[in-house]
């Protein structure tokens, strides 16, 4: 998905009608006029957040991928080339996986809200059923049902029920995570997703072959 993430124009009031337009029911999405910039991110405490990897976190090579869960092609990306990767790459322990939240909508929020609901245990799980399913939540299509749809799949997932609510309730979580992704997708110059950061060099999406090359060759194989 091609789009520039425009850190200054993402909307906080997302954020702070999140935990209410889940949990209300009803059908008039919230105002989303009040737009963040760079300094008031900067002020968010964002210690709080957990980096989501897996693989080797003492590899020599470390790949972060920058994707949001309502990107078809980072969807095309987790059905595609993740699966290689996570073959031959992270489950033998040859790399460092991490995956960074960005966020174009307030849809992407409340799936990452989801995913991370029960930490690291259950996240790379979660987001592969997202991916996964991806057409069929957000292809709801109004904020009713892609909330429902999401709760559909965390209890598809083994989450309680009360633990899903207070997990897409949570504002504070929302705030910070918004505040996470803007600092991060300015460090990185992230601009698209997905973005792949690799040993601190930058590539957009590519076919697993060249993704590989430029694996083995930082491995120095």
């Amino acid at each position: 998905m091609t789009r520039l993430t425009a850190i200054a124009a993402l909307c906080l009031a997302l954020v702070a009608g999140a935990g209410w337009w889940l949990t209300s029911g009803s059908t008039t999405p919230p105002d989303l006029t009040f737009a963040a910039n760079a300094q008031e991110a900067s002020e968010i405490d964002t210690s709080t957040i957990t980096e989501m990897s897996i693989g080797n976190p003492d590899a020599a090579v470390t790949v972060i991928e920058y994707a949001s869960f309502t990107c078809p092609h980072c969807a095309d990306f987790h059905g595609g080339q993740f699966k290689q990767l996570k073959s031959d790459y992270i489950d033998t322990g040859k790399i460092n996986f991490i995956y960074r939240d960005v966020f174009f909508d307030r849809f992407g929020l409340w799936a990452s809200m989801l995913a991370r609901c029960d930490g690291q245990d259950r996240f790379f799980g979660l987001t592969a059923m997202l991916y996964e399913k991806q057409k069929d939540w957000v292809g709801k299509g109004d904020p009713v049902g892609i909330a429902n749809e999401l709760r559909r799949i965390g209890k598809v997932a083994g989450l309680d029920e009360d633990r899903i609510e207070e997990c897409l309730a949570d504002q504070d979580k929302a705030k910070t995570l918004v505040a996470w992704y803007q600092k991060n997708a300015e460090a990185d110059d992230v601009t698209s997703t997905p973005t792949l950061v690799i040993n601190g060099q930058k590539y957009s999406n590519i076919a697993y072959a060249d993704l590989k090359a430029i694996i083995d060759e930082k491995l120095g194989n």
